[in-house]
């Protein structure tokens, strides 16, 4: 993907304060071994923001790979989860208790939980 194409807006930014550190940090799920230290959350968020521009320009002239924002991301709604025999079963147990499907109970589960 050119750098062109990527808006680095879309990326997935948190600032939250640092203890240890006494400041702001900014991190992006896109680049996790990238932040940034500032007195303020809008100042950490934009001192990212800057680095990542400087990083999606320098992978893109080298012809590597930028990732992809995961807001453009597409998801099938489908993943696979291996769980133990005895949760499995367990799970399976109060589906059935609630006249559900496994898939319909679980889904609701996590819902529930988010």
């Amino acid at each position: 993907m050119s750098a062109t194409r990527v808006d680095i807006t879309r990326y997935t930014y948190r600032v939250t304060w640092s203890v240890e550190d006494d400041e702001y940090v900014a991190t992006c799920l896109e680049f996790p071994s990238m932040s940034w230290l500032d007195g303020t959350q809008e100042d950490a968020l934009a001192g990212l923001r800057d680095a990542i521009a400087e990083v999606v320009e320098d992978l893109s002239a080298s012809g590597e790979l930028v990732p992809e924002p995961l807001s453009s991301r597409s998801y099938s709604g489908k993943f696979n989860l291996r769980v133990g025999e005895q949760l499995h079963r367990k799970l399976a147990t109060e589906a059935a208790e609630e006249h559900l499907s496994l898939n319909q109970y679980v889904v609701r589960r996590l819902n529930d939980a988010s």
